[in-house]
């Protein structure tokens, strides 16, 4: 299967019902993201903890970490899964949260998309995601350097694997997981949801009913602003990586 993006927008696509298991953004639709940018209150801390920083430098993760190569630079790809750290680490500043919890947080949200195989709804990646974090611990933590404990392991995989179903659909299997990591669950919820402003529908953007973070209203302008430009510079000829480092620097986020 070819990696070209289509010549079609994924904004028309999405209203035709008929966007690509792998979807790639494009022009149109970053015009189409910044035309409908909707009214929002900047209530964001400017920067995240220095502690943070190398966290969401080392987001970009490595390309063998993808069940699907194809996806690195698809709309799950690396630059959704750094702008979903550094959410997640905007959170944690919001809520309070440690260093060691803010960690595990980072790395759950730059990993818990990365058994994807596909960009729609591709059920049970979370699980994947959580079964591959827990195989190769070892690895991911040494990648972030940060001390791997055991605790921290099983907490990163709870909140990833529960991370695709919603509250609403949690068994009592998913509760007992819950319960045994509830705050960064609810975390890595909130920041994936946050950067649902690069989908091609509205109807698709942030929701917070369906979230149980009260922070997320204060972080929309970030997120949004994290998607254009971060977008904008990939299509601009910025690897995926980059773009979205730029718009860090340029958000102020991290120096």
């Amino acid at each position: 299967m070819s990696t070209i993006p289509p010549t079609t927008s994924l904004v028309e696509l999405a209203a035709r019902k008929q966007l690509p298991y792998h979807q790639f953004t494009d022009h149109a639709t970053v015009r189409w993201i910044e035309e409908n940018r909707p009214h929002l209150i900047d209530g964001a801390p400017s920067k995240v903890r220095v502690a943070s920083r190398g966290l969401l430098t080392r987001a970009a993760i490595p390309a063998a970490w993808f069940a699907e190569p194809r996806l690195r630079d698809s709309l799950h790809g690396v630059r959704h899964m750094m702008r979903t750290a550094a959410l997640a680490a905007l959170l944690a500043e919001t809520t309070g949260l440690d260093e060691p919890d803010t960690a595990v947080l980072v790395i759950a949200a730059a990993t818990h998309d990365c058994r994807r195989l596909h960009d729609k709804d591709d059920r049970r990646h979370g699980a994947r995601a959580a079964q591959w974090l827990t195989m190769n611990a070892e690895v991911v933590w040494e990648h972030f350097r940060v001390e791997a404990t055991e605790p921290a392991i099983a907490q990163a995989a709870a909140s990833i694997r529960l991370h695709d179903v919603p509250y609403l659909h949690f068994t009592a299997e998913d509760e007992a997981d819950y319960a045994s990591a509830r705050v960064i669950s609810d975390l890595v919820k909130a920041a994936d949801a946050l950067d649902r402003y690069r989908l091609p529908k509205l109807s698709w953007w942030p929701d917070s009913q369906f979230l149980r973070v009260e922070a997320v209203d204060q972080l929309r302008a970030a997120a949004f602003d994290l998607v254009l430009w971060s977008e904008a510079g990939h299509l601009a000829g910025l690897d995926s990586a980059d773009a979205v480092l730029k718009a860090f620097e340029r958000r102020e986020l991290i120096d």
